[in-house]
């Protein structure tokens, strides 16, 4: 194993160990549960958003290290971002994982790029991702109104899914 490779999965075992923003919002201004049935991850996610910006940010979830560690990671990235700014990340974040390069402006979250050498656990370094891609859309740009949104059902936003290359 490359010192690159060990120090991306130092990261990963750090994050997985030590998870940030763990918890649940209530009232949470989005909530979106995710699932990733190849390998039986599992994802709450709750936001508040104030003028399109994401200022707190909780996951309660169970699954690999690696499912567990990119939550943590998007976590504390998201925090204080804008929606732009957020989408942007998760187009990023997930091309990516999927083998479609690194974009220079990913920080803490490169960690992730040694992903897309296993195959089988893109969905699970997607998880989070796609969970917070799909509780951005329970809550329309603009609306400040500190409303709980209703995400899917339990399962509603699948690692897979329309995801290209996923495992």
């Amino acid at each position: 194993m490359t010192a690159l490779a060990q120090m991306y999965q130092a990261a990963i075992l750090e994050h997985a160990r030590r998870t940030r923003h763990r918890g649940i919002l209530d009232p949470a201004d989005a909530r979106q549960e995710g699932v990733n049935p190849s390998c039986g991850d599992e994802l709450l996610l709750t936001l508040r958003l104030a003028d399109d910006t994401v200022t707190e940010v909780r996951y309660e979830g169970k699954g690999c290290a690696i499912s567990q560690a990119s939550a943590s990671l998007m976590a504390e990235a998201i925090e204080g971002l804008g929606r732009d700014e957020v989408e942007a990340l998760i187009g990023h974040v997930k091309a990516m994982i999927h083998g479609e390069g690194l974009h220079a402006d990913l920080g803490e979250l490169a960690v992730l790029e040694g992903v897309r050498r296993l195959p089988a656990r893109v969905k699970c370094a997607a998880l989070a991702w796609t969970t917070l891609e799909a509780a951005l859309k329970t809550h329309p740009a603009g609306d400040a109104s500190g409303a709980e949104a209703s995400g899917a059902e339990p399962g509603g936003a699948e690692a897979g899914g329309a995801e290209p290359g996923g495992g």
